[in-house]
């Protein structure tokens, strides 16, 4: 069963091989979404099983109008989310002079390969990774995320400005280390 539409059906029908298959075909990509906002792969898990549910629950709302695939992101990460959430994150300024460094050349950025960026990061503290991944990997606005996180646009573009303060550290710091 290929056609996206039937394999929808099915699951609208909660047939339990399509809910199945569906559950194959898009839980690999959803899972590294997750693991961006998780502090750990179990967590992650945690994530990635909750989305699904409610992927389950809701698919009925879904009108085919735009990619299934990104209806099923949206869901992952307003889960990622709300799972973030009950953990009382606190968007506060990390009280750190090495923030004030200077920017860095683009060919730094050559040196690291995606697995060693994304684990850097994933060291950010929990407000800045959240906002970081919203805006820059997510590519939603400041005003948006304002709206799904329940902070003000201004607390939105701040954390992201630290977040990417503190990755531009860390990456000097990585190319001390190389040098």
């Amino acid at each position: 069963m290929t056609d996206e539409y039937e394999l929808i059906k099915g699951c609208i029908s909660k047939d339990a091989r399509c809910q199945r298959i569906l559950f194959d075909k898009y839980a690999g990509k959803m899972m590294s979404v997750c693991l961006r906002y998780a502090n750990d792969s179990m967590e992650a898990e945690d994530m990635i099983q909750d989305a699904f549910i409610k992927v389950y629950q809701y698919i009925g709302q879904f009108k085919f109008e735009g990619a299934f695939e990104g209806w099923i992101r949206r869901i992952v990460v307003n889960t990622a989310i709300r799972y973030l959430e009950k953990k009382k994150i606190r968007f506060h300024d990390i009280d750190d002079n090495s923030l004030n460094t200077p920017k860095i050349e683009a060919q730094a950025y050559t040196h690291l390969g995606e697995d060693d960026l994304m684990k850097l990061i994933n060291r950010l503290p929990d407000g800045y990774r959240l906002v970081f991944n919203l805006n820059v990997i997510e590519g939603y606005s400041h005003e948006e995320i304002a709206g799904m996180l329940n902070i003000q646009a201004g607390t939105s573009r701040s954390q992201l400005v630290k977040a990417r303060k503190m990755l531009q550290h860390q990456i000097l710091q990585l190319q001390k280390i190389a040098v």
